[in-house]
């Protein structure tokens, strides 16, 4: 695992152009293990040393303390995603027109086409199918009633899409994406998926190295130690764990992270309201539970 000032080094050198996104990556990986942690390095213990303080910044205790950081990066994935997007909408509105041609073939080669029924009086699709009665189908929408629905080809449903893309009959999520996930589309979201192919085929190295450049800032920030402060074993699990602090007011109760106060410090009126509140809900789920629906 890279050390700061190497993680520093190589974000520089990738941001010049003074090496590729692929040499970056190796290198930024190259002896990355399973389950590894940053705080487990020699580099980390050492800097940390020099910064904590001998006493927790939220409460002032003194037992085990540790560098609570107030925020955490994001994955690369996570960052691949976002910038994948951005460019997928860019290419989108420069290039909002695709080849009708191009467009089946692309339906035909990832998707399985999955046919639904429609009503041949309304084009409502998915009409009830009556086990008993007869006509067998009825129609939610017109209230029709037959015995033998439409189906629509993909030809047909891609020629209707073009026609207007609002159409009944293209609404339905009757294509099966052809990999492990097996997601059901229609051909709006069909249409986004080879958008967002092709702007990934066009800028995929320019993608990959403005995303790991946003993951690598984000490591740097993490591994400065800006955003820290000393923090108690009990502070730093209310922080992480339970996304709470402790109350500035009072600072013996501890409080979500979006109030500015705790129950306690709250005027007579408001903390009684959220004591009935939060009864009523222990109430509610201890019924669940006793009724078997937890």
């Amino acid at each position: 695992m890279l050390t700061y000032s190497e993680v520093i080094a190589l974000r520089d050198k990738l941001e010049s152009g003074e090496i590729g996104l692929e040499s970056a990556q190796a290198q930024y990986w190259k002896d990355f293990k399973e389950g590894q942690k940053s705080w487990d390095t020699k580099d980390w213990k050492e800097r940390r040393s020099k910064i904590i303080k001998d006493k927790c910044e939220i409460c002032g205790s003194k037992d085990t303390l540790t560098l609570q950081h107030r925020s955490h990066p994001n994955k690369y994935s996570e960052y691949l995603r976002e910038v994948t997007r951005a460019y997928a909408e860019e290419y989108r509105n420069t290039n909002p027109v695709i080849d009708k041609n191009e467009f089946t073939t692309y339906v035909l080669t990832k998707y399985d086409y999955v046919p639904v029924p429609f009503c041949p009086n309304c084009k409502w699709s998915n009409p009830y199918e009556r086990v008993r009665k007869i006509p067998k189908y009825r129609c939610l929408g017109c209230r029709h009633e037959f015995d033998n629905p439409v189906y629509k080809s993909v030809d047909e449903l891609i020629s209707i899409f073009y026609e207007n893309e609002e159409a009944l009959e293209v609404r339905d999520k009757c294509f099966v994406s052809k990999d492990k996930w097996r997601n059901k589309n229609n051909l709006s979201n069909i249409r986004y998926w080879l958008q967002r192919d092709r702007a990934k085929n066009k800028d995929a190295e320019t993608i990959g190295k403005e995303a790991f450049l946003l993951y690598l800032n984000d490591s740097i920030q993490y591994l400065s130690f800006n955003d820290t402060i000393t923090a108690c074993k009990r502070c730093a699990f209310n922080f992480d764990i339970n996304k709470m602090e402790l109350c500035p007011e009072c600072k013996q109760y501890y409080k979500g992270l979006q109030y500015p106060t705790c129950i306690q410090c709250l005027p007579e009126e408001k903390r009684k309201a959220a004591l009935e509140s939060i009864a009523f809900g222990n109430d509610w789920r201890e019924m669940h539970k006793e009724l078997g629906i937890d």
